[in-house]
């Protein structure tokens, strides 16, 4: 990378962030519905044709994390080891996701209290969720050497482990964060490992 490409993409990150600080600022102080893409460009002092060029809409800017999560999650079945079980993967894998939560609590809290009031970012969640579920089916079934299309066992587990996550999310939302995520994470996981722990374990 030369230093003027360099320079290029420092500047774009900092634009990048500078658009969701005072977004989500905004749909703080005046509400997400009454927000404009103008109103942010404004406050972001950047032109309006500017915003589209990092985030699609106004619902993105709110949800921006949720790729380098998956990301991760993702990446953690792939390198576990051969003999690890799917569901000890995936709760190690979101125990990690969580701990990282917890690192950005303030800003995390205020983007799940705007999901939770604004329809569009909620719905716009589901559909990102409905994605992550699919996208986690597919490692897990690479775990296990089976076919998602037609095994019904990797869709199972990826669901039950994202209902685990947002069950764990609602009760830490519910605490304002102040109870310890990982706890609420763990507690989940072992309340459905009986049913599906064996799933891939030692027979």
């Amino acid at each position: 990378m030369t230093e003027t490409t360099g320079l290029r993409a420092r500047k774009k990150l900092r634009t990048r962030q500078t658009i969701e600080r005072v977004a989500l600022d905004l749909f703080e102080k005046d509400g997400f519905e009454a927000t404009t893409i103008d109103n942010i460009a404004g406050a972001a002092d950047i032109a309006p044709r500017t915003f589209f060029h990092y985030f699609p809409s106004k619902e993105d800017v709110v949800l921006a994390d949720y790729t380098v999560r998956l990301d991760l999650i993702v990446e953690a079945l792939r390198t576990s080891p051969a003999d690890t079980a799917p569901w000890t993967a995936l709760r190690e894998a979101f125990l990690t996701v969580g701990a990282d939560y917890e690192t950005q609590r303030p800003n995390l809290l205020r983007r799940f209290r705007i999901i939770e009031s604004a329809p569009s970012v909620a719905a716009k969640n589901l559909q990102l969720q409905a994605s992550w579920e699919a996208a986690v089916a597919d490692a897990v079934a690479d775990l296990l050497a089976l076919d998602a299309k037609h095994d019904i066992r990797p869709r199972l587990i990826a669901g039950a482990a994202l209902a685990a996550m947002r069950a764990s999310l609602h009760r830490w939302l519910t605490d304002d964060g102040d109870s310890r995520l990982p706890d609420h994470i763990e507690l989940c996981f072992e309340l459905l490992a009986a049913g599906l722990g064996r799933i891939g374990g030692p027979s």
